[in-house]
């Protein structure tokens, strides 16, 4: 292995909620090639969980059993291709994906400005923004499965949905050939800063959250209900229903898992006697109680 092999290493520092329990083992893979030689050696029965940002995801107080793979690092490759094509690794940050496209006049993916996470997570939950999806732009896509063998799929090979992309097990997003517009860079950056300037003032960006927690009902917004419920600064622990952006749960200094799963829990209660409509976490929940 050319790669960082850490024993008990704890999620808090890898997560955008600073929360989280020890991953078993954490490996940081050199590249693709060494990632896929860390595969082959690994048993069938070992459980294996790929971290990204570590946004989008609560880690449970009692750890991740297994190994953690944080190839962000090693997956961080982006260049244009042809005159409308861009090959993305997965390791790239969102927002350097929408700068990216934007210096190469190319437009359609400035919402990835405002996702927090990275291309192979945007890949994997199918991630939006202010209208725009992921998938609504993605040609082809490279996967790696357990064995090491990389191969490309296509958008038809998967089943895409809000927020949601059906996965083989034991296969992940090593990159992806996104297909864009052409458009005029000043005005692609332009939107770029609208995008931001709006996400700015409508998001507790100065606090740890993992971006939204709950997907939006068919034709209503998640934080529209949470709020009119009066759940705006509902706290439980240190974990707490931000003020600001009723959709995100913020950590106001020493919460634990265990306090934003159940003030997520008591958010769902709260809107479905209110509302009358049962909100579904977009948040991906791992690991093990403490």
């Amino acid at each position: 292995m050319r790669g960082n092999l850490l024993h008990n290493e704890p999620l808090a520092r890898h997560t955008s909620w600073r929360i989280g329990g020890p991953a078993e083992r954490y490996y940081e893979p050199k590249d693709i090639a060494d990632l896929a030689e860390f595969l082959q050696q690994l048993t069938d029965e070992e459980p294996v969980f790929w971290l990204g940002l570590g946004s989008n995801l609560l880690v449970r107080d009692g750890g991740v059993a297994g190994t953690v793979i944080a190839a962000f690092r090693a997956l961080g490759g982006m260049v244009r291709i042809d005159a409308q094509r861009v090959r993305v690794e997965a390791g790239v940050a969102c927002p350097q994906v929408a700068r990216f496209c934007s210096q190469q006049e190319l437009c359609g993916v400035e919402f990835l400005a405002g996702i927090p996470g990275t291309m192979g997570g945007a890949l994997a939950m199918n991630a939006g923004a202010f209208g725009g999806e992921t998938w609504t732009h993605v040609e082809s896509v490279e996967v790696v499965d357990r064995q090491g063998n990389r191969r490309t799929r296509h958008p038809a090979d998967y089943r895409i949905g809000y927020r949601s992309v059906d996965v083989p097990a034991g296969e992940w997003f090593v990159a992806a050939v996104l297909r864009l517009e052409r458009g005029d860079s000043a005005q692609v950056a332009d939107r770029i800063r609208t995008l931001l300037e709006k996400r700015k003032a409508t998001q507790p960006l100065n606090l740890p959250s993992c971006g939204s927690v709950f997907r939006n009902p068919p034709g209503d917004h998640a934080a529209r209900l949470i709020e009119t419920a009066g759940l705006k600064g509902l706290r439980i622990g240190d974990a707490c229903v931000s003020e600001k952006h009723a959709n995100f749960i913020v950590n106001l200094g020493k919460a634990c898992a265990a306090d934003v799963e159940r003030l997520i829990e008591t958010v769902i209660v709260r809107v479905q006697e209110h509302h009358g409509v049962t909100l579904a976490p977009e948040v991906r929940i791992v690991g093990r109680a403490a």
